[in-house]
């Protein structure tokens, strides 16, 4: 993952690194055993993050549009624990935008830390609906995901 603009300790990215937020709450069965939020947790929240945008920025009908994204590609890195209740913020952007693919860059962030507990990436590739061929992004998804590129 790519990572630029006002890196903090260790390599935490910045809240003001991604131009769009997103708020988020952890939830009582995010914790595992050991009482913190489970890894596997942060790509939950960070498809939450990306889709809501597509479907408020970029108009995306999560039940019916005609093309869709599919997660080809995913990673974390994690910095600090956090656990429930605690609430998150989410910065989003787009590190590479193709013709038929992006590439997210998402980071969360406590309420109260500018420094990210966790950063990563996921490829989204668009898809026909119906016969999961890559088509490209159409042009208002496009348009909104331009409007967070790095």
């Amino acid at each position: 993952m790519l990572v630029t603009g006002t890196e903090g300790r260790a390599g935490r990215p910045a809240y003001g690194d991604y131009p769009h937020h997103a708020e988020l709450t952890t939830r009582w069965m995010d914790n595992d055993v050991y009482g913190h939020v489970n890894n596997v947790t942060y790509y939950s929240y960070f498809d939450t993050v990306a889709n809501a945008y597509l479907i408020e920025a970029g108009g995306l009908d999560i039940e019916h549009a005609p093309v869709i994204g599919l997660v080809v590609e995913s990673g974390c890195s994690y910095h600090a624990p956090v656990a429930f209740p605690q609430r998150l913020r989410a910065g989003l952007r787009v590190d590479r935008l193709g013709t038929r693919a992006v590439t997210y860059g998402i980071a969360i962030f406590t309420a109260d830390d500018d420094e990210a507990v966790a950063h990563g990436h996921f490829v989204h590739v668009f898809v026909d609906r119906e016969t999961r061929t890559s088509t490209p992004i159409p042009d208002a998804l496009r348009d909104a995901l331009a409007a967070i590129q790095a």
